[in-house]
């Protein structure tokens, strides 16, 4: 089983040009297994680079080809269109890994999206994107580093910790069943809580890897999700122990302010709410293969 996305998952890159990025990915994410149908880029619009045919919409691409999954791979300034042109094509499920959209931009488009598109989750923006490990690789993870077969879920605000974590579970034999890495600016369209849930209720996950980070209180809405509704373990990292109040760590939402948003907060929340918390990657990763040894 798998969260969000699937081996049947038809994705649309929007943004794809013979030297772009989201060329680059697209292959990557083909060459992992993901069926990549469609690239919308209206000066390429009835061109085919690298095998995958290109539209100036992505109406035009759903029609097409019956893409379900968007890939977002644009500028900042135009990454907010592009989410809203997708759900306005039908697209259920997009992922957004443009770094530096602008706040006031993502909280409209989040806004938008759950008024007039309630069936589209948006991942993102800034974002590393998601991996159902040996079905679907949607954004910038690296497939090599998953593991197939499960029966762990990772869900992180840390790109680069989120392939830490995966790394060290696969290297310690324990595989994944989908690794969503939800970013973390300040509003990002699918949360902790979300991921939770949706782990929740995969019979095929029996526990949940949780990366948090300073900034923000998704930590702290997690422990009281894992605590009012989660059934299955929970083990988690909170990056930015050391940070200091006042300064941007990395992500726009990982920034400390006043007495919020510390990670000795954040590990006290998840600490009270039964969550095995970590001092760090491999100790999260080690604390799994535990728990995973003990399943029935």
């Amino acid at each position: 089983m798998s969260v969000f996305v699937d081996a049947s998952t038809k994705v649309v890159v929007q943004g794809i040009s013979p030297t772009s990025q989201g060329l680059y990915h697209a292959l990557r994410n083909r060459a992992y297994g993901t069926k990549v149908v469609a690239g919308t880029n209206p000066r390429r619009a009835g061109e085919v680079i690298e095998g995958i045919p290109v539209f100036a919409t992505v109406a035009e691409a759903v029609e097409a080809t019956g893409a379900d999954a968007s890939f977002v791979a644009v500028p900042p300034a135009g990454s907010a269109a592009a989410i809203l042109e997708a759900a306005e094509a039908g697209i259920a499920f997009i992922v957004c890994i443009t770094e530096f959209t602008p706040a006031h931009d993502e909280a409209r488009v989040y806004s938008r999206l759950r008024r007039d598109f309630p069936g589209t989750r948006l991942l993102g923006p800034n974002c590393p994107g998601i991996i159902s490990a040996g079905q679907c690789n949607i954004g910038i993870t690296s497939g090599d580093i998953a593991l197939p077969g499960g029966p762990v879920g990772l869900v992180s605000r840390s790109g680069t910790v989120f392939y830490q974590a995966m790394y060290e579970l696969t290297e310690k034999g324990v595989g994944q069943t989908t690794g969503v890495g939800i970013g973390g600016d300040p509003v990002p369209g699918t949360s902790f809580v979300d991921c939770l849930a949706a782990f929740e209720a995969d019979p095929e996950t029996k526990a949940v890897l949780l990366i948090g980070e300073i900034g923000g209180v998704a930590e702290e809405e997690a422990a009281a999700y894992v605590a009012a509704h989660m059934s299955k373990p929970v083990v988690a990292y909170v990056a930015g122990v050391t940070a200091p109040p006042g300064r941007k760590m990395g992500h726009a939402g990982a920034i400390i302010s006043g007495s919020t948003g510390t990670a000795a907060a954040k590990t006290a929340a998840l600490s009270r709410a039964g969550v095995t918390v970590a001092r760090n990657p491999t100790e999260a990763a080690q604390a799994m293969v535990e728990i995973v040894s003990e399943l029935p």
